[in-house]
C-alpha cells in the first residue's frame, strides 16, 4: 500500500471495519441465519464475476462492475441485513481488477459492496416488515425495494466519492459531483430486477428460477460492452490522428496531449462534471487535427508566411471540424475544434465568433493552447517560463483569452503545477528554457494562438504564435 496516501488508507481500514461491524451478528447468531441461502446467493455472485478474470474468455465476456448487483440486491430483500451483507464478499475478492494494487482494490471492493447490501436490507427491513418465507406482496412490495435500492446506490456513490477525494486528493465537491446521477437510473433498474429474483426465489418454483432474470441483465451487459468496445475503437482512431499530425508538423510532439491535459485542469478548476471533462480532453487533443489538410512545406516552413499561406493554414480548425464530424460521442468538443482560434473581441477565425458566442470548450482550449505553445521550445524561440507565460494570457484576458479560463488555468497550476517531458532534439534549444519558472517547460508545441514575444506588442491572431512575426494556427 506504499502508493496510496496515508488518507486513502485510514479510509478503506475505516470501511472494511463498518463492514465486519455489519456483518458480524451473523456469526454472532448464526443459529437463526438461512446459510443455505446466504450461500447459494454469494456462490451465484461469485460465479457471475469469475468469467471475467479468465484470460480466454475475460474480454468476451461482458462482466463490469455493476452487471450482476441485482444477485446482491435480491439477498438484500431475502436475508437479515447482516447474512446480506456477506453475500457480496466472495464474489468481490475473487473479481477481476485492472489496476494495482489489486489485493487492496479487492478488499476495499468487497467493504464497499457489503455496506452497501447492508443497507439496502435494513432499509428494506425497516419498510417491509421481517422477511418471510413467502414471496413479497405486490404492489407493496415495490416501494420497499425501490428504498433499497436507492439506499445501495447512495452508499456506492458516498463510498466512491470519498475514495477519490483520499486517493486523487480531488476536492469532495469535485469527487462527488455527477455519481449519483450517473448511477441512479441503473440502480432503481437493478433494485427492480433483484425484487423480481427474490419474488421468484420465494416463489414455488424455487431458487432455480431465479436464474432467469439474469438473462435479460446479461443481455443488456452484452450491449454496453459493445458500445464501450464502439468506443474504444473511435478513441484508437482518435490516437492514430494525434500521431499522424505529430509526424506532419514535427514541432507538435506531446503538444495535442499537453493542451488535453491543460484543459482538463481548466475544467477541474470550473467544477465541470466528469463526463464533460471527458469530452474537453478530446478537444484538446484533436485540436490541430485539421492540420492534416495543410501542406507539409507551409507546416514546417522556418521563414515568415505569405499572406497566402496563412490564409492556407487558418483553414485548418475548419478541416479538423470536417474530420470528426462522423465521431458522434465527441459531442462538444466537435466545437471546440472548429473555435479554438476565435477570439473574445471579435478578430479571430474562422468566424469571428465575439464574447459568448464562442463555445465554452473553444474558450477553455484557446487558453490551453497558448498556454502550451508559449511555454514549448520552438525552432525560432526557446520556451518561456511559466511564469512569464502566464503574465502573458492575463494581459490578454478580455480581448483574445476569456479571463475565467485564464484564472482558473493559474489556479489549477498553483495547486498541480506543470511539466513536460524534453525530447532528445530539443535538449540543446530548449535546455534551461523554463529556468526560473519552477517547472520544467521544455517540449515542442504547435503552432497555435499564441501571444507573441514581449518585444513584439499587441497580441494578434494571425501569426505563427500569434503577434506579428509568426504563423496562425
Amino acid at each position: 500500500m506504499r502508493a496510496i496516501p496515508v488518507a486513502a488508507r485510514a479510509y478503506i481500514f475505516g470501511a472494511v471495519l463498518c463492514a465486519v461491524v455489519c456483518a458480524l451478528p451473523a456469526v454472532r447468531h448464526a443459529a437463526a441465519v438461512p446459510w443455505s441461502a446466504v450461500l447459494l446467493l454469494a456462490g451465484l455472485y461469485a460465479a457471475c464475476e469469475m468469467p471475467a478474470r479468465c484470460r480466454y474468455i475475460g474480454k468476451s465476456v461482458p462482466v463490469g462492475a455493476g452487471s450482476f448487483f441485482p444477485v446482491l440486491l435480491a439477498g438484500a430483500f431475502l436475508l437479515p441485513p447482516a447474512a446480506a451483507a456477506l453475500v457480496a464478499v466472495p464474489g468481490a475478492l475473487l473479481g477481476r481488477v485492472d489496476q494495482r494494487p489489486a489485493g487492496v482494490r479487492r478488499i476495499w471492493r468487497a467493504a464497499q459492496l457489503a455496506l452497501a447490501t447492508w443497507g439496502a436490507a435494513q432499509t428494506y427491513l425497516l419498510l417491509a416488515g421481517e422477511p418471510t418465507p413467502r414471496a413479497p406482496d405486490f404492489p407493496y412490495a415495490l416501494l420497499p425495494a425501490a428504498a433499497g435500492a436507492l439506499v445501495f446506490c447512495l452508499v456506492l456513490t458516498a463510498l466512491d466519492g470519498g475514495i477519490l477525494a483520499t486517493a486523487e486528493q480531488l476536492p469532495l465537491r469535485t469527487a462527488w459531483r455527477g455519481l449519483l446521477l450517473r448511477s441512479l437510473a441503473p440502480h432503481c433498474v437493478h433494485g427492480l430486477a433483484g425484487l423480481m429474483m427474490a419474488v421468484l426465489w420465494r416463489s414455488p418454483y424455487g431458487p432455480l428460477s431465479a436464474l432467469f432474470v439474469l438473462l435479460p441483465m446479461y443481455i443488456s451487459c452484452w450491449i454496453f460492452a459493445q458500445y464501450h468496445r464502439e468506443r474504444a475503437a473511435h478513441q484508437a482512431t482518435i490516437r492514430a490522428l494525434v500521431q499522424a499530425v505529430d509526424i506532419k508538423d514535427k514541432y507538435t510532439r506531446g503538444h495535442s496531449e499537453r493542451v488535453g491535459r491543460a484543459s482538463v485542469l481548466i475544467a477541474r478548476e470550473l467544477s465541470m462534471d466528469e463526463a464533460r471533462l471527458e469530452l474537453l480532453r478530446f478537444a484538446g487533443i484533436l485540436h490541430d487535427v485539421g492540420k492534416l489538410g495543410v501542406p507539409t512545406r507551409v507546416l514546417r516552413k522556418d521563414g515568415p508566411l505569405t499572406p497566402q499561406e496563412r490564409r492556407v493554414i487558418e483553414l485548418h480548425p475548419e478541416y479538423g471540424h470536417d474530420m470528426v464530424r462522423g465521431i458522434g460521442f465527441l459531442g462538444e468538443a466537435r466545437a471546440a475544434i472548429l473555435h479554438h482560434h476565435e477570439r473574445l473581441d471579435g478578430s479571430g477565425y474562422p468566424y469571428g465568433l465575439v464574447g459568448r458566442q464562442i463555445p465554452e470548450f473553444a474558450r477553455v482550449v484557446a487558453v490551453a493552447d497558448a498556454f502550451d505553445a508559449m511555454t514549448s521550445t520552438r525552432s525560432y524561440r526557446r520556451a518561456r517560463p511559466v511564469a512569464v507565460a502566464l503574465e502573458e494570457l492575463k494581459r490578454c484576458a478580455g480581448t483574445q483569452f476569456d479571463p475565467q479560463m485564464v484564472r482558473a488555468l493559474v489556479r489549477a497550476l498553483e495547486r498541480h503545477g506543470w511539466e513536460t517531458a524534453v525530447t532528445s532534439d530539443e535538449a540543446g534549444v530548449g535546455a534551461g528554457a523554463g529556468a526560473g519558472s519552477g517547472v520544467g517547460t521544455a517540449g515542442r508545441g504547435v503552432r497555435g494562438n499564441v501571444p507573441p514575444q514581449p518585444d513584439q506588442g499587441r497580441v494578434t491572431v494571425p501569426g505563427r504564435d500569434t503577434g506579428t512575426a509568426g504563423r496562425p494556427g
